[in-house]
């Protein structure tokens, strides 16, 4: 059977599946991560030969080995560590860039260990083989914060929770993280898959990508939130009187006192992106989250001095959380724009479906 037969057979284009200009680096150093404890998927070997071309009934489109990283995102690739079979992230940066430095000192060992601690673990920092100019920070795979979807509203609230005790003990640090964005906030979701999920295809089994994982409901199994991608970040010493920075850079281009020319303080700016955050994703999105009112309304406030630090937004926060009944906790998030007999008929089904779990 021809090498394009499968390809054929499908009407596809057999080098659209070849590894790319992108993924060529990556190949070439699957020994060196090897090496260092981390195997890479088996497009990524030395020896790979395309399943498809080794049985020719396979469907293309249905092979774990198609599917390729991102050509958006080159710099980022997936990999497991070898002692474990962990689902690691690996990301190409800048040797001794301030991300490097930033991002292995909040998870150096005397900080590690803290609860409060919402840092992406830094699990290795390999310098490239070829050219030192470049290293490697090997991360685990972590997902978006809503995905897969919250379930109730007491899910939405503790993510704001652990996110704001995440920001308020950075900033303890010094650290200020000025870019704490939708996109930057993720979650280690690996309780909710028992079976494991394929990085490139999220939803299904790490080696059937045409079958679908088991997911376990967010109501009854808890998560872990972190803050990734200190790229643009600054830290500061304890003796530093001047903590302010300029520049125009970061995902929220709403901030209000972003400048290149007039100094403000990042540490507000934090406060300002993750109010926009919960306010964009929770608060604007769902009608039963109008408690979040009036705290993103200090946390959005147009005047930095006016913001509360992130230690005084928690509090105000955990204040707030205080006062929602176990009733309101337990409802779905319930859309702005719901029919009330859409709402009704939900609400009775997820009534059903949490007393159903309770028994069993």
């Amino acid at each position: 059977m021809s090498r394009s037969t499968s390809a054929r057979r499908l009407g596809l284009d057999k080098d659209l599946f070849l590894l790319g200009p992108g993924e060529l680096p990556w190949a070439e150093r699957q020994p060196f991560f090897a090496e260092h404890g981390y195997m890479l998927r088996p497009r990524y070997r030395a020896d790979w030969t395309p399943s498809w071309e080794l049985d020719p009934t396979i469907n293309i489109l249905s092979a774990e080995d198609h599917l390729r990283i991102l050509p958006t995102r080159l710099n980022l690739m997936d990999a497991r560590r070898i002692s474990d079979n962990k689902l690691v992230l690996i990301k190409k940066v800048r040797s001794g860039s301030a991300e490097v430095q930033i991002a292995s000192a909040l998870y150096s060992k005397p900080l590690r260990s803290n609860p409060r601690n919402h840092c992406v673990p830094v699990l290795d920092v390999l310098r490239d083989p070829q050219d030192e100019a470049w290293s490697y920070l090997v991360m685990p795979f972590l997902r978006d914060i809503d995905d897969p979807p919250f379930e109730s509203v007491d899910n939405i609230l503790d993510c704001c929770e652990q996110l704001l005790e995440g920001l308020a003990f950075i900033h303890e640090q010094g650290v200020a993280h000025r870019d704490c964005a939708y996109r930057n906030l993720m979650m280690d979701a690996d309780a909710l898959f028992p079976q494991g999920f394929h990085p490139m295809s999220d939803m299904c089994l790490p080696d059937q990508i045409s079958t679908p994982t088991l997911v376990l409901s967010r109501r009854d199994t808890p998560v872990k939130y972190y803050f990734v991608d200190f790229g643009i970040s600054t830290q500061f010493g304890p003796n530093d009187t001047n903590r302010l920075v300029t520049g125009l850079d970061g995902l929220d281009q709403e901030v209000p006192e972003l400048s290149d020319d007039v100094p403000y303080d990042p540490f507000k700016v934090d406060i300002f992106i993750l109010g926009n955050v919960f306010s964009r994703l929770f608060y604007e999105k769902y009608s039963n989250l109008d408690v979040l009112s009036p705290l993103l309304h200090e946390m959005l406030n147009p005047n930095p001095a006016e913001r509360p630090s992130a230690a005084e937004a928690l509090q105000k926060f955990q204040d707030i959380r205080q006062g929602v009944s176990a009733f309101q906790a337990s409802c779905r998030p319930r859309p702005r724009d719901e029919l009330l007999p859409v709402t009704a008929a939900l609400n009775a089904a997820a009534f059903v479906s949490s007393i159903f779990r309770s028994f069993f």
